[in-house]
């Protein structure tokens, strides 16, 4: 009953702190109620033996002793929902002190005013002692216990329900995680499990069920807000894949625990359990590289890396950093990202390394002639481009200045000063082009492999193809990830576009593992996995945000861009593959183009460029690729005078 009114109190008053005041007047009363009850005790319950006209003064002289010791020692200054052993600590000291205090100047007085009427009988003193001091801890203890049971109670209204995936060791690490977090309050309903043996039974006091189960007692109540976790070790993407798309389809929140590289110090906090991102669905198994290969490439020598600070560069100098080469040469135009990554590799390069990052731009041949002549890179990774299609569509000129001659210019001064190795990173839109981005790419091809056909015995040219990568400047899901945080719509170009994507790292590895088999001239195509509609690419990730479709947020359809196509693709029609012994790179079977065809284009570029003519550089491109069909492009009108030169009526 008395619980109950002092927690209606201060569940009135709980967001407020007790006035020092307040407590220090409750203080008193302790003292007062202590020592009253000291005296009953003192003589056995007979109240009438005990002389009240003379305790009452022996009540206020105890209780100014008190007050000055009190407020000396500053007792009743602290917050009493959060009383500590210190605080315990100074009550002793305050109460020890006045009551020593009492004594003594009782005695004193006694002694040398030779009236014991002055005289306190220190076995009141002594009861009093012990009760006031058991009081006063107590009271803070009691109300500290009500603000407690309080504080629960409402935390316990605003408690997340959770299941989590998996009752092994990751799944049992989860659970301590979740219920020890001081921040918020899970309730952990079960475990769910696959492994048939562990079915309705408990594991650290949480019962497991099998998934059809736990569906049906805990999430087929759609009012229900319960989030599931994933907690498994060593899961195959596909396993991965299949169990978020169960609850994604049930419009259930679900979350994951990174693996334990990823740890912060080793141990694993709340915060680090994320929500799912788009990038777990299109994960895929992880790569096996040839490490012994990669590192007989790179190890001990000198690399060099263009468009170092790009999506792909930058990740391709973190993974071959591992391999520790001897230079590591960062080349990009871009002198704020090339920073930061110089700032990020700094952190943990390895002392056998030495970085050194350069601002350039691949199309001055003056400034690459210099730098070849200076570092005498011995592999060459080149990844610079520009690889807007629709920028690229209206600026051809920076296009094929970059795309085409840059490249021409490296592979050139490679070729001259004898680089042992180097290779290409192209992209799925040189095959068939539709636009002035993938043209110019294609034809960076055709050249590579000319002079591969040109010099037997120098510098090996390897060519990489693959598709979107997730999260590269440009890419759509970046895009759509501010769409989302601004509110939509989403904006999509056409509701059956679809393009094969993989992850930048895995990407990279890739780069890395052709550049390992590449003897001379091949085009290495990677297997880019189920291509996807662009469209359901954008409803999931509304929906992994926890939004609605078309209720929280649109999909709007703009139309293809200049230059975009439906689809794209791996391969040419005339082109065909054979296998490699890494299940996902294939080579390309290319019809190679003499050097000399290829040479006259790039001497008709080159004047084209000078002029400025858009159409001469755009028609040199198509004369070059038959293949480069212009779509949703105002040079569309070359293929349609070609079509009437060779077609006419």
């Amino acid at each position: 009953m008395v619980e109950n009114f002092f927690k209606r109190v201060l569940d009135s008053y709980h967001h407020r702190f007790v006035s020092r005041k307040l407590v220090l007047a409750i203080d008193l009363a302790i003292i007062v109620f202590s020592f009253l009850t000291a005296c009953i005790l003192r003589f056995n319950f007979d109240v009438a033996d005990i002389n009240w006209s003379v305790y009452q003064y022996y009540l206020v002289f105890l209780l100014l002793v008190r007050y000055v010791c009190f407020t000396s020692y500053r007792s009743y200054h602290g917050i009493v929902r959060h009383t500590s052993l210190e605080d315990m600590n100074l009550i002793f000291r305050t109460v020890t002190a006045s009551s020593l205090i009492t004594t003594g100047l009782s005695t004193t007085a006694a002694f040398f005013g030779d009236n014991h009427s002055l005289y306190i009988p220190v076995s009141v003193l002594l009861i009093e002692y012990f009760i006031c001091l058991f009081l006063m801890i107590a009271s803070r203890f009691f109300v500290k216990s009500m603000y407690m049971d309080i504080a629960s109670k409402n935390r316990r209204k605003q408690s997340q329900d959770v299941i989590i995936y998996g009752a092994g060791t990751l799944g049992l690490v989860t659970k301590n995680v979740l219920l020890h977090d001081t921040g918020n309050v899970y309730n952990i309903l079960c475990f769910i499990d696959d492994n048939t043996t562990l079915g309705d039974m408990s594991v650290e006091g949480v019962r497991v069920y099998d998934l059809d189960t736990a569906y049906e007692r805990f999430l087929s109540d759609t009012a229900r807000e319960v989030e599931v976790v994933l907690a498994i070790q060593g899961i195959s993407p596909s396993h991965k894949k299949a169990i978020i798309e169960y609850f994604l389809q049930r419009d259930i929140v679900v979350k994951v625990v990174p693996s334990a590289n990823e740890w912060l110090n080793g141990r694993l906090s709340s915060q680090q359990i994320r929500k799912i991102r788009i990038e777990d669905l299109l994960e895929r198994e992880p790569i096996q590289l040839t490490n012994e290969k990669i590192e007989e490439q790179v190890t001990g020598k000198c690399i060099l890396i263009t468009g170092a600070a790009g999506s792909i560069g930058s990740e391709l100098t973190r993974q071959i950093l591992r391999y520790c080469p001897s230079r590591l040469l960062l080349m990009d135009q871009s002198e704020s990202a090339l920073y930061d990554l110089e700032f990020e590799l700094n952190q943990n390069c390895p002392t056998a390394t030495k970085l050194l990052p350069i601002v350039a731009d691949i199309t001055d041949e003056v400034r690459m002639q210099r730098m070849f002549n200076l570092h005498r890179p011995q592999v060459v990774y080149h990844a610079a481009a520009y690889k807007h299609v629709p920028l690229m569509e209206k600026y051809p000129y920076e296009a094929i200045k970059t795309n085409a001659l840059g490249t021409k210019l490296l592979a050139d001064l490679s070729t001259s000063n004898d680089v042992e190795k180097f290779v290409f990173v192209s992209t799925d839109k040189a095959v068939n082009p539709t636009n002035v981005m993938g043209a110019t790419k294609r034809l960076a091809e055709m050249y590579l492999q000319s002079l591969n056909d040109r010099f037997n015995n120098g510098t090996r040219f390897v060519i990489t193809r693959f598709g979107n990568v997730l999260g590269s400047n440009g890419s759509v899901v970046p895009l759509f990830k501010k769409q989302i945080q601004a509110g939509g719509p989403l904006t999509v170009t056409h509701p059956e576009v679809i393009r094969y994507f993989m992850t930048i790292p895995e990407a990279c590895q890739l780069v890395l593992e052709a550049g390992t088999m590449g003897i001379r001239g091949e085009v290495f195509v990677f297997d880019m996995g189920e291509p996807v509609r662009i469209q359901d690419l954008a409803r999931r990730m509304i929906q992994l945000s926890g939004l609605e479709i078309d209720r929280d947020i649109k999909i709007e359809y703009t139309g293809l861009r200049p230059g975009e196509k439906l689809f794209e693709e791996l391969l040419g029609e005339c082109e065909q593959n054979r296998p490699t012994h890494h299940p996902k790179i294939l080579i390309a079977r290319l019809q190679s183009v003499p050097f000399q065809l290829v040479h006259e284009t790039f001497v008709e570029l080159r004047k084209a460029l000078k002029k400025c003519d858009r159409e001469a550089m755009v028609g040199l491109l198509k004369g070059i690729i038959p293949e480069f069909i212009s779509n949703n492009s105002e040079f569309e009108k070359l293929d349609q005078a070609e079509e009437k030169l060779t077609n006419p009526r």
